[in-house]
């Protein structure tokens, strides 16, 4: 039997729903309600059938509406599980767009360094190879005066070498010349004397010329 005035029997309370009115007659009120008897009254039988009918009828809506009632709260349970889901996968979507910033930020941060190391090494790089090059323009320019001066040290001593070669031409050109007469043969003078009696005779006149 289902008392009117604890319409929910499952004992746990209805969120959200509206306060119910407390029903003063229940069913089992109805079987047991007796009247008394007065002449001309109604029949007797048929009230007694007339309230047993009616408390079926009203023991069978209060059962129809307890079940919604154990619906209705089946439901709000769910519903406040999917809430709790809900706000769970929220702050776990907040959570990780969170941290996906925070891994967003940190691997830019890591990239810009990355980026300024990169940098100051090329441009550490670049200073060397300018000082190399500078370093190396300068061996050139230091070769091409060393080449100049070699040259012109060559050039000096070539000179040099050639006056001395022409002064000795110079030199030994008179003793070639003097050596090429006393090899060549004396030629017969005209009166017709020999070569030893033409010298013995330019002997005798040196001599008297003595």
């Amino acid at each position: 039997m289902f008392d009117s005035r604890f319409p929910n029997t499952s004992g746990q309370p209805t969120s959200g729903a509206p306060p119910e009115r407390i029903m003063k007659i229940a069913p089992l009120d109805l079987r047991q309600q007796r009247f008394r008897r007065r002449l001309h009254g109604f029949d007797r039988t048929e009230v007694i059938a007339f309230l047993a009918e009616a408390a079926d009828d009203y023991e069978q809506a209060l059962r129809e509406l307890d079940r919604q009632r154990q619906d209705l709260i089946r439901m709000e349970a769910l519903l406040a599980e999917h809430r709790e889901r809900e706000a769970n996968l929220r702050n776990t979507l907040l959570t990780a767009q969170r941290l996906a910033d925070e891994i967003k930020e940190a691997a830019q941060s890591e990239a810009k360094m990355i980026v300024r190391e990169a940098e100051g090494r090329a441009n550490l790089i670049l200073e060397k190879s300018r000082a190399r090059l500078d370093e190396v323009e300068h061996d050139i320019n230091e070769l091409r005066l060393r080449r100049r001066d070699v040259e012109g040290s060559l050039e000096a001593s070539i000179q040099a070498l050639y006056h001395a070669l022409e002064f000795i031409r110079d030199q030994d050109r008179p003793e070639r010349d003097e050596k090429i007469l006393l090899h060549r043969p004396r030629q017969a003078d005209a009166s017709g004397a020999s070569a030893p009696e033409a010298q013995g005779r330019d002997e005798r006149q040196s001599g008297g010329q003595g």
